[in-house]
């Protein structure tokens, strides 16, 4: 019964990914391709889904994305920033930047 719990957790997150994926490219289309890092291909793809794609994409035993760090010691900097909290956000986004693929 714990295995039909996390599958359903997963689908719940690739569901939720996925729709958030689309608004984002929906209202801003390059900064979506940013943030999601993909590029105009899979940004196209991504917007033309139907909420019946994109739910059938979503009924899967994997996750549909993964996390942009590759290095563990950028997740260490990331998470025990000093830094003032209003260059906080600023932070994460240049170590978020830099991990482009």
């Amino acid at each position: 019964m714990k295995i039909d719990s996390v599958l359903d957790e997963i689908q719940d997150i690739n569901l939720t990914y996925l729709l958030l994926a689309q608004r984002l490219l929906k209202e801003d289309y390059a900064t979506a391709m940013f943030r999601l890092k993909i590029d105009e291909a899979m940004a196209e793809v991504l917007i033309s889904l139907s909420a019946k794609q994109l739910s059938q994409m979503a009924r899967t035993n994997q996750l549909l994305f993964r996390l942009h760090f590759d290095d563990a010691d950028q997740v260490t900097k990331l998470t025990n920033n000093k830094r003032e909290q209003g260059l906080g956000q600023t932070h994460a986004a240049l170590l978020m930047a830099s991990c482009a693929n």
